[in-house]
């Protein structure tokens, strides 16, 4: 990608050159994941909270076809707004430069475009991963083969709970995705503090991913580092509620004939609605404590590198 393509604000580009924090933020979390006007109002929040914490915001999106790294004010707010802004993962990215398009960026598509304006830790809900029937359907998100291509720290609540978490852990130890659990070695889903699945290490403060990060880089290695951060267990979906919801949502997935890439988005409505829209702030929150989470890895990272 040339300079041309990709704009990075004048912000974000001094923040990087200067060794200062930065954090990514993606955009289909207000494009496609909530609703007006709560989505505007939490881009926009998002961006004050990772400034009050001293580092730099940079939400990515794309603005009529330009790829873009740190969305002022005013483009978060025409995103927020834009019926016509499509969901674009990283093999849209072209499609939607080419066609003068504007988008919402998914985590492949976040994480590609922030590692190439040098930015080294982003912020997510949840990760895509492999989907329940994947030996059959092969059905497996992006997110998983780009972020074993990329040296970044991802900080997010674990993959959606929708999703075969078992055989998403198997695919990201092939992937050589490294995870490690903030406070914990019970790996998350989402919704879900635990989702079932324990995981091998655990860190216990920033400092303690910043020598991580280090040792990767040092060793050359260049794929992303995943940080599991469970959503508080006061805030999460209550987990029987959960499974009960869950299970009702695949039956009516599978009585309309709803699959493919209709599905995600089909049972995370039908969550929302039938739990009342208790789901979807267990989200806000879940993100909000990654946005934080993710905010001090960027100083602690950021202040390992200045050191060395």
């Amino acid at each position: 990608m040339t300079h041309d393509q990709l704009q990075v604000s004048d912000e974000v580009r001094a923040a990087v050159a200067e060794g200062r924090p930065v954090l990514a933020l993606e955009s289909t979390i207000f494009t496609h994941g909530l609703p007006r006007p709560d989505n505007q109002e939490l881009a926009l929040e998002t961006e004050r909270q990772v400034r009050d914490l001293g580092v730099v915001p940079a939400t990515i999106g794309v603005v009529d076809g330009r790829p873009t790294v740190g969305l002022s004010s005013d483009e978060i707010v025409a995103l927020s707004n834009d019926d016509d802004a499509v969901k674009a993962s990283l093999r849209d990215l072209p499609i939607a430069m080419g066609k003068g398009l504007s988008a919402g960026t998914t985590v492949a598509a976040t994480g590609y475009l922030a590692s190439r304006a040098g930015i080294k830790v982003f912020s997510t809900g949840g990760l895509g991963g492999v989907h329940r029937g994947a030996e059959t359907s092969f059905d497996e998100s992006a997110d998983l083969g780009t972020l074993a291509g990329l040296p970044l720290v991802v900080v997010s609540a674990g993959v959606k709970s929708i999703l075969d978490i078992g055989l998403t852990l198997e695919r990201l130890e092939t992937l050589n995705l490294a995870i490690v659990g903030y406070g914990t070695t019970k790996y998350p889903g989402f919704y879900i503090s635990d989702s079932g699945f324990s995981i091998d290490y655990s860190v216990e403060s920033p400092a303690e991913v910043a020598d991580i990060v280090a040792a990767r880089d040092g060793l050359g290695i260049e794929s992303t580092l995943l940080v599991a951060n469970p959503v508080a267990e006061a805030l999460q979906l209550d987990p029987k509620l959960h499974d009960e919801v869950l299970a009702r949502a695949w039956a009516a997935a599978a009585e309309q004939g709803v699959s493919g890439h209709d599905t995600t988005p089909f049972l995370l409505d039908f969550i929302t609605r039938t739990t009342g829209g208790k789901s979807m702030r267990t989200n806000i929150a879940a993100y909000a404590g990654n946005v934080a989470l993710g905010a001090r890895i960027a100083a602690a990272v950021s202040g390992a590198a200045t050191e060395r």
